[in-house]
């Protein structure tokens, strides 16, 4: 009897084991969701319906965040039918590794020092650009081109006075996942001209973060207060968590591509802003500008 049950206090302690191994890793699904009209009204543009016919409609974009105990990835993913009915729901997801054509781009974190690894393609070369989780200072229109595009890629913004930037912590909580999560809102007090009258822009963008998971992460990385933020809320612009499942995670899979060419914050401000100024020497004379109210 005594061996019996000494055999089930090691059976239970290696499942045990075994459980909490597997809540290390795993991956969590995001749905981003873009309205470049709301964005621009948030902005203090003023649309005509002619602009607004104009301007891209609003859009929904998958992403996945993989994780182990010490590192993660985030990039795109899609939503592809399954012929051979896989996982109960005949839905298959089919990883989008883009390396940055057309604005996507692949993160990688590294848990112990907040750090990020930026990836992706610029004239046919992919480079990595090492930054860290932070809270941007351009405020929350600039900073919130989450898993697309990037908050640096803003070379008429950085002419504008920079925005008062302040962090409320509030007492509100809400459940995503199943995590509890805390509310932090970044609010930004921006000084701009409209019709030549000086007017206060004040955004607010709303962060919903858990330390329940015990890693930091964003899913904007210059939109980060503390903890694994699930959502963002901004007007025009939203990302949060849909789904949570633990299982087995590569190393490879949360690891930076090797071959990629470093290049540093400075120096791609730099070719960003000699593409524009080529862009803009190219464009036909009296071509009409289209316009996206984010100037």
């Amino acid at each position: 009897m005594k061996k019996i049950f000494i055999a089930l206090l090691g059976v239970m302690s290696i499942a045990s084991v075994a459980n909490a191994q597997k809540k290390t890793s795993g991956a969590i699904q995001f749905e981003n969701t873009i309205d470049p009209a709301a964005m621009a009204s948030a902005s203090g543009i003023q649309l005509t319906d002619q602009m607004k016919a104009r301007m891209p409609s609003s859009s929904k974009t998958n992403f996945e965040l993989l994780f182990t105990a010490t590192n993660a990835s985030y990039m795109p993913v899609e939503e592809t039918e399954d012929s051979n009915g896989a996982g109960g729901g005949g839905m298959g997801r089919m990883m989008m590794r883009f390396g940055g054509g057309g604005g996507n781009r692949e993160y990688y974190y590294t848990f112990a020092d907040k750090g990020l690894t930026e990836v992706f393609d610029l004239n046919d070369t992919t480079y990595y650009m090492p930054s860290k989780l932070t809270l941007s200072t351009s405020g929350p229109i600039g900073s919130m081109r989450m898993g697309g595009g990037n908050p640096r890629d803003t070379t008429k913004a950085q002419a504008s006075p920079a925005p008062k930037i302040e962090v409320v912590k509030t007492d509100s909580t809400k459940q995503i996942i199943g995590f509890t999560c805390h509310q932090a809102i970044v609010r930004s007090t921006r000084a701009i001209k409209i019709l030549d009258m000086d007017k206060n822009v004040v955004e607010e963008t709303k962060i919903w973060y858990t330390k329940d998971l015990g890693f930091d992460f964003s899913p904007n990385p210059n939109m980060w207060t503390e903890g694994a933020v699930l959502a963002i809320e901004g007007r025009g612009n939203s990302s949060i968590a849909k789904s949570i499942e633990y299982r087995n995670v590569s190393t490879k899979d949360v690891t930076a591509p090797k071959k990629a060419k470093l290049i540093t914050d400075e120096e791609y401000k730099t070719k960003m802003e000699s593409m524009m100024k080529r862009f803009r020497q190219n464009r036909p004379g009296g071509g009409q500008r289209r316009a996206f109210g984010m100037n």
